[in-house]
């Protein structure tokens, strides 16, 4: 016995990086009646992103909260958008609105230093999506799952001055 435990050397794993940072936004208990009685799952949001202008999020369902999870982050990893981002990556390149259902979240860039100005769920979309400053306002619907899709396509959106130039097939001076 004691030979054994002399032997024991610490381990060292070699973990990889992870590529994206993931955060849950809400988890959410549902039900379905059934014979017997009511049966309970768990329903779980998760936006991932770099911090470097993808962004994704994904919904998943299971009997147990971590298999839920589980299920999202790779939901969230197949439904990845690119963000560009301008003023040395820190901000938005103009004002945007995203709709989705009743919920509508409206985007406007920011000065530097400002900060994301933004509700929880709003917020970690834009945190995980590597913009720093910008404000954000919700209208209509606040729940999670319609303010993180309105946000994404907003995101969508959203073109600098170059891609509206390639797509006019002008200069950069012309287009403004």
């Amino acid at each position: 016995m004691e030979n054994n435990n002399q032997q024991r050397k610490p381990r060292r794993f070699n973990r990889e990086q992870k590529e994206f940072e993931e955060r849950v936004v809400s988890i959410n208990r549902v039900s379905k009646t059934v014979k017997g009685g009511r049966r309970m799952r768990f329903s779980a949001l998760v936006v991932v992103g770099d911090k470097k202008g993808r962004v994704g999020f994904g919904l998943g369902k299971a009997n147990e909260v971590p298999d839920a999870i589980r299920k999202a982050t790779e939901a969230a990893k197949k439904n990845i958008v690119r963000v560009p981002l301008v003023n040395n990556k820190k901000t938005i390149p103009h004002p945007v609105l995203g709709i989705y259902g009743a919920g509508e979240v409206m985007l406007r860039p920011a000065s530097e230093g400002t900060g994301v100005i933004a509700g929880g769920p709003v917020r970690a979309v834009l945190e995980l999506a590597g913009i720093n400053d910008v404000l954000s306002k919700c209208i209509g619907s606040r729940t999670p799952i319609n303010a993180v899709r309105a946000t994404v396509e907003a995101l969508k959106q959203l073109k600098t001055v170059n891609m509206v130039a390639k797509t006019r097939g002008l200069k950069v001076e012309e287009v403004r």
